[in-house]
């Protein structure tokens, strides 16, 4: 069982993964250390695990390789399938297409 502490009162030496990443480390493979608990109004509480950060690596660098992938997985993320043009923006999972495709008036026509 890890040790859990409330909000705020973690003991120095320990980081969430955010924290680490702003330090620009990350987890390494190590086990959650502890973990810090929120107490909330009639539901459980809010849990964010606890990594100590002398056993934390250095985070890895982005390699050309990894970069390219990354920006083909941007590019497929803001290319609508309807009208295959490239927005800008991220295409909400929500609508399935642009905006303006979404918004035409025959928008029901091409998603059936």
């Amino acid at each position: 069982m890890t040790a859990a502490y409330r909000w705020r009162l973690a003991p120095e030496g320990l980081a969430t993964r955010r924290q680490l990443r702003a330090m620009g480390l990350r987890p390494g493979g190590q086990d959650v250390a502890a973990q810090l608990e929120r107490p909330r109004r009639r539901r459980g509480p809010l849990v964010a695990y606890l990594y100590r950060i002398d056993r934390a690596k250095p985070i890895r660098p982005m390699t050309p390789g990894r970069a390219e992938a990354l920006a083909k997985a941007m590019a497929a993320r803001r290319t609508c399938p309807v009208c295959r043009r490239d927005t800008g923006y991220c295409i909400p999972r929500s609508l399935g297409m642009c905006v303006p495709c979404h918004d035409s008036p025959d928008s029901s026509a091409l998603a059936a």
